[in-house]
């Protein structure tokens, strides 16, 4: 497989959350963050690389592209790949990294790919705070967008009876099932879909995507809601708050709590 990388370069602060807010919707779902850069890689085949560029262009701002083969990506980002924590709580590394000894409560091996979810960004870490936050204790989970797994992993770890996974992009879906046998996970299900119809019923409902899909699938998620259950969702901006609230209090209700780091929201609904 062959990817293709978009290297913006240059960006003004007040920009770069809304680029990487946006880059999914041309599909680009993988990115990594240096410095005043942002590095943003789609599977060839899913591109949509004009359209891309063309608001790239319209925005003002500097980028070049190129193709990358899955190996040349692999090596790059382990050479990058940092350790992430909440302090006394959770620890995400890498095989290579050191382990914290005992110093957290829940540790998580993530094998740096190119699938987005290994706790750099912020909308993972809010994610994983608002997980801390409530009962998992027997119930049934659904990750939806599952990315490198590592929600599924920590739903596991915080004693879910049963998680299911899913995702349609062909190398979150292989690198989840390779983190699930790092984190020697046996409650954990992976499937290769894109769509919310005949899985069942779930107590928690995790979505940590973006806005457009949260938007398309607010009725989904709510069918396959149990009543008092519990939905996570993540991938917004501070300016999407509104719009998501207006479609989904409607349907989950008001009792509610918002998450907030940098530009980034989390929103946490208890039915």
């Amino acid at each position: 497989m062959r990817y293709i990388e978009v290297h913006i370069q240059k960006i003004e602060d007040n920009l770069k959350e809304i680029i990487v807010a946006f880059l999914p919707d041309y599909g680009f779902q993988q990115m990594e963050e240096i410095d005043q850069d942002i590095k943003a890689y789609a599977l060839e085949s899913d591109a949509h690389i004009d359209e891309l560029k063309s608001w790239l262009d319209e925005c003002g701002l500097l980028y070049h592209e190129h193709l990358i083969e899955e190996t040349n990506w692999n090596a790059s980002w382990e050479s990058n790949f940092q350790p992430v924590e909440i302090p006394g709580k959770i620890l995400v590394r890498a095989d290579f990294h050191p382990s914290g000894d005992g110093a957290y409560q829940h540790e998580i091996l993530i094998t740096p790919k190119m699938s987005f979810g290994t706790g750099h960004h912020a909308t993972t870490k809010m994610m994983m705070e608002a997980m801390l936050e409530n009962d998992f204790v027997a119930k049934t989970v659904l990750d939806f967008g599952t990315g490198t797994g590592i929600l599924a992993i920590l739903a596991e770890k915080l004693v879910a009876k049963a998680v299911l996974a899913i995702d349609n992009d062909v190398w979150s879906f292989e690198n989840a099932q390779e983190n699930l046998l790092k984190n020697h996970s046996s409650h954990i299900k992976v499937i290769f879909q894109d769509h919310l119809n005949d899985i069942g019923q779930f107590d928690v409902v995790l979505a940590n995507i973006n806005k457009n899909v949260l938007l398309d699938q607010a009725n989904a998620l709510y069918s396959i809601m149990v009543p008092n259950g519990v939905l996570i969702i993540s991938g917004l901006l501070s300016v999407d708050y509104e719009d998501i609230c207006s479609i989904y209090t409607p349907l989950f209700g008001n009792n509610i709590k918002q998450y907030q780091l940098g530009e980034w929201i989390a929103i946490s609904f208890n039915l």
